[in-house]
């Protein structure tokens, strides 16, 4: 009998345990599996403290701006714990309203009116195409871009629907990161899961970055910062190795950092 409630005893002890060990966080490698690449339409986000709509948006897909028109959340897109974010995708914010075509007048006015000519050919819009600085930097569009940190590039970007969207440079624990261009800070956090200490700056409208895996970040949200700038330290939070996971999004959609970075 003796025997058998120690055996009892040392069942439910390590029942208990189990329960204890699954219930800790699990540090996820955000590399090689399926992080919502795809953009969420369906459901409801709650937000909870330290969110901001920067981060909810990247979490889903979405376009910040997209986001806050979908719900109704103007400039500076303030949001609070608590608030429900609608993911539902609404027709009207997908696509801008069409321009109605103008009146069509009667046939006594519909000549043609006379253009008056040039006195010279109108000059050509400054085209997009990127241009090296020899400081190390590269200019793509109205963003001038810069490596985020020293290292090797051990894993790139992938446009398959389950592949990583951001580049990983492998370093030196507490190696400094630095920003990659001007910008702001917008979400400073380790709420999305996999990327562990994570930095998002704006630089403008359509263009914002992501530092994830940081060890320690030296900014907060509302800083300004400049390119070159240290906003962090190298490490391994919500990772397996000590690296920087850095990604690109123009209008909330992933693209390849290889191609706006300057050539190493």
């Amino acid at each position: 009998m003796t025997e058998l409630i120690r055996t009892m005893v040392a069942t439910v002890f390590l029942v208990l345990m189990s329960g204890c060990s699954a219930s800790l966080a699990p540090v996820v490698d955000i590399y090689g599996q399926d992080t919502r690449q795809r953009k969420v339409t369906s459901g409801t986000h709650h937000v909870r403290e330290g969110e901001t709509l920067y981060s909810i948006a990247w979490r889903y897909g979405w376009d910040y701006r997209e986001l806050g028109a979908a719900n109704n959340i103007p400039a500076p897109y303030t949001i609070y714990p608590g608030q429900r974010i609608s993911l539902a995708l609404k027709s009207d914010t997908t696509k801008p309203a069409s321009k109605p075509k103008p009146a069509t007048t009667s046939s006594t006015s519909s000549k043609p009116e006379a253009r008056p000519v040039p006195s010279k050919p109108a000059s050509k819009p400054v085209t997009s195409k990127p241009s090296t600085s020899s400081g190390g930097a590269k200019t793509v569009g109205p963003v001038t871009w810069r490596w985020p940190a020293s290292g090797t590039v051990v894993e790139r970007f992938s446009s398959s629907s389950t592949g990583r969207k951001g580049i990983a440079i492998s370093g030196r624990q507490n190696s400094p990161v630095v920003a990659a261009a001007d910008g702001r800070v917008v979400y400073r956090g380790s709420g999305l899961t996999g990327y562990g200490n994570l930095l998002i700056l704006k630089h403008n409208e359509r263009w914002l970055s992501a530092y994830a895996h940081n060890d320690s970040m030296l900014v907060k949200e509302g800083d300004v910062v400049k390119a070159g700038q240290k906003i962090a330290t190298m490490g391994a939070s919500g990772t397996y190795r000590t690296q920087l996971h850095f990604e690109v999004r123009r209008d909330g959609k992933p693209v390849d950092p290889m191609q706006y970075l300057p050539k190493q």
